[in-house]
């Protein structure tokens, strides 16, 4: 296969949504993202390593402020497609017969540099509004006190604050769904077809549209693979992001036909 290819200079004149999807793909992509796991060895596994390392290190400076720790450490996930560019790389690697390896993958998104940044800039900027918004939230029901993960646990649990669970987790959905819908597929797209930063929201917020439960369902399995690393100390996210990442690849080329 040819670094042309591999490259994609020419631009794409369209990019459709597909129209017939079966549910079980689902399971097909997840299974694609092992599969890819397993081929790519220590490189995919080195972005695991990237996402468990900074978790451990937000959770580990910002124990005692949980009001902040919350909005850091989702919004850090927020921006889990920009950071997962590198295993985007290495499935579109492996999909071309080439070798999965780490050092090119590093560097994956300098053949469309303005639009990935201006997208990492985005993402970048609701992760700030979130984190500033959850530290308000916390201030206003917690009087300005810093409460510790305990004193959070038993008001959500035991429902002592009703208005607080609710306001928080619908804000923290709200940002969750609107990131989703806009860049599940969007690093993808721009990374193999060097797509504009705007183009690529777009079409991945068409794809959710077109496909609502298929896209709902993936969703939950992203936050499955999440739930599977916080539960292990983080430890977990060293091999349940690479395989989140390299099915999100298969996400992309499952959904989208290009048109040139």
């Amino acid at each position: 296969m040819s670094t042309h290819n591999l490259a994609n200079q020419g631009k794409p004149k369209h990019f459709r949504v597909k129209e017939q999807l079966n549910i079980s793909m689902v399971m097909d992509w997840l299974h694609a993202g092992v599969e890819d796991t397993h081929r790519a060895g220590w490189a995919s596994l080195f972005y695991g390593l990237v996402f468990a390392v900074t978790g451990i290190c937000i959770h580990t400076f910002f124990s005692d402020n949980y009001w902040l720790l919350a909005g850091l450490t989702t919004g850090f996930f927020l921006l889990g497609p920009f950071l997962a560019m590198g295993l985007y790389d290495l499935s579109r690697r492996i999909e071309l017969g080439l070798p999965p390896t780490l050092i090119p993958s590093l560097t994956a998104w300098r053949p469309n540099l303005f639009n990935v940044f201006l997208f990492a800039m985005l993402l970048l900027a609701v992760l700030l509004i979130w984190t500033r918004l959850s530290m308000g939230i916390f201030a206003h029901f917690f009087n300005g006190e810093l409460p510790t993960f305990i004193d959070v646990f038993i008001h959500v649990i035991m429902l002592k604050q009703p208005i607080f669970t609710l306001i928080y987790f619908s804000a923290g959905g709200f940002f969750a769904v609107l990131i989703f819908a806009i860049s599940v597929i969007a690093m993808p797209l721009m990374l193999d077809t060097n797509a504009s930063a705007g183009t690529a929201a777009m079409t991945s917020l068409r794809a959710c549209i077109r496909h609502p439960v298929i896209m709902l369902l993936w969703g939950f399995c992203l936050v499955v693979l999440v739930g599977v690393g916080f539960a292990t100390s983080f430890l977990g996210l060293i091999v349940t992001m690479p395989v989140a990442g390299h099915a999100s690849w298969h996400v992309y080329r499952n959904l989208i036909e290009i048109k040139r």
